[in-house]
């Protein structure tokens, strides 16, 4: 049996990507076949297909860390055939076939039920974006960040930071929106930024200034992560997920051991399994509507062009892709 997928080649260091036709067989190896019906594009995925080899280390190689579908065989008593899961983070799409193609074969501890009242659409548009805002809203809760606290959020124009905005905005948190991209503040306050600015200053020398915020969840690193440390109100938090501008923090220990602030790590590749099923439940706070406006369906064979724009930092709200 054939299936549709997404296929990456190398020839001589140049990387193509197209639909092509695979031999089911050849995929199906694991405890779980997975009839995907979406995906969602990522950062990971876009790197990947540009052949990046800290993302993905041989081709040919089918992207995708995201997927929602149906069952279609299993081992694992846990997964019944027809049942309607999503999968996320692992390595899937990353070092072994991910979820743009019409089957993914995974380890069943990948696989988590579709949670009651999520359509396979809301789920897979979620996806590594919604687990990663919802790691870092609980781990900056359990560190004491109360309802009501003004929290900034940057890249917020991207698929995580604007699922962020939307997240803590449901949750009755102030959210104050970081964005370059002009075309995005009506879309940032229609996902709950009660305001949006448009730059940050990361050149102040001094180590501490005056508190701003009381929490952020930043997905830049660099000096953008540097200079909120030290506007972050004594005993805030900072939830750390990304880096966009570098992967170096250079900073003192003042903002720790003066103010108190908790730096917080977020990693939704190895989140462990057992705790899934909490994220899913914090984002059934995040009613579907709410994040409609970001939401664009886009055919498999889209999704090259959409990763290269992606890359020039021109892309803006969440794709889904419909297999």
């Amino acid at each position: 049996m054939n299936y549709r997928a997404l296929v990456i080649r190398e020839d001589r260091g140049i990387f193509t990507c197209k639909e092509e036709e695979l031999h089911l067989e050849d995929l199906d190896k694991n405890e779980v076949l997975v009839r995907i019906k979406y995906s969602a594009l990522n950062f990971k995925d876009a790197l990947s297909m540009s052949g990046n080899r800290g993302v993905t280390k041989s081709y040919p190689h089918t992207p995708g860390i995201d997927g929602s579908g149906i069952v279609e065989r299993s081992s694992n008593p846990r997964l019944s055939i027809n049942q309607e899961v999503v999968i996320t983070g692992f390595d899937m799409g990353m070092n072994t076939y991910g979820a743009m193609s019409e089957y993914v074969s995974v380890p069943s501890e990948w696989v988590v039920p579709l949670p009651d009242g999520m359509d396979l659409a809301h789920a897979a548009t979620l996806g590594t974006a919604g687990i990663t805002a919802a790691i870092g809203l609980d781990k900056m809760e359990k560190y004491g960040l109360q309802k009501g606290a003004h929290i900034l959020i940057t890249g917020a124009s991207g698929a995580v930071g604007s699922i962020a905005v939307a997240l803590f905005g449901a949750n009755g948190y102030k959210v104050t929106a970081l964005s370059s991209k002009p075309q995005a503040v009506s879309l940032l306050k229609e996902l709950g930024a009660y305001e949006v600015i448009d730059n940050f200053d990361t050149d102040n020398p001094k180590p501490l200034l005056k508190p701003r915020f009381d929490g952020a969840f930043d997905v830049v690193g660099g000096k953008l992560l540097a200079s909120i440390l030290k506007q972050v109100s004594p005993e805030g938090c900072v939830a750390c997920c990304g880096l966009v501008a570098g992967t170096e923090l250079s900073t003192t220990v003042l903002p720790f051991i003066l103010n108190g602030v908790g730096l917080l790590g977020i990693n939704s590749a190895t989140y462990p399994a057992s705790k899934r099923a909490h994220l899913w439940n914090i984002l059934q706070t995040l009613p579907k509507e709410k994040i409609a406006p970001l939401v664009h369906l886009h055919p498999l064979k889209e999704v090259p062009q959409l990763a290269k724009t992606m890359l020039e930092g021109k892309s803006l709200g969440r794709a889904l892709i419909e297999i």
